[in-house]
């Protein structure tokens, strides 16, 4: 058939199958970006046990940095939050809250916008994706007193 390609006869099914199974990775892949823009963020991007301490926190930031590109990448990302809470997701004061201490009456809007619709600012994945993603399309001016101080 003219423009179409066959897979080699020596890659037999196994070629096959791997050829399938990328196509069905990238299909998963995409219907997941979908429901992240579109709705609740899916479960398994950038899911770390964030609640076990400052490891867990730094993994999911750098998961969330890496997927949704921000100014100064994770080491950016990283220092913004140590500066903010030393990654503590409980860490509150004069009305912030959480790792990025966002602004608790602003929380509930920015949470529903990047996908955490009903999360609390206590949790440590929500706060820091919703955050990245803030980062991502709009810059680091929310933490413009952290995110200018160079280490």
């Amino acid at each position: 058939m003219p423009g179409s390609r066959r897979v080699p006869s020596q890659a037999g099914a196994a070629g096959r199958l791997a050829v399938a199974a990328a196509v069905t990775l990238s299909l998963v892949q995409l219907a997941g970006m979908r429901e992240a823009t579109a709705g609740q963020l899916p479960d398994h991007i950038c899911h770390f046990a964030w609640w076990r301490g400052v490891r867990e926190v730094k993994d999911t930031i750098r998961c969330a940095a890496h997927r949704w590109e921000v100014s100064g990448g994770a080491r950016k990302a990283l220092r913004v939050a140590d500066c903010e809470s030393g990654f503590n997701p409980d860490a509150r004061g004069n009305g912030y809250a959480g790792v990025y201490q966002h602004v608790k009456t602003a929380w509930p809007d920015r949470a529903a916008t990047f996908g955490f619709k009903g999360a609390s600012v206590f949790n440590g994945r929500a706060n820091s994706i919703v955050s990245i993603r803030m980062a991502h399309t709009g810059g680091w001016g929310p933490w413009k007193g952290c995110a200018s101080k160079e280490r």
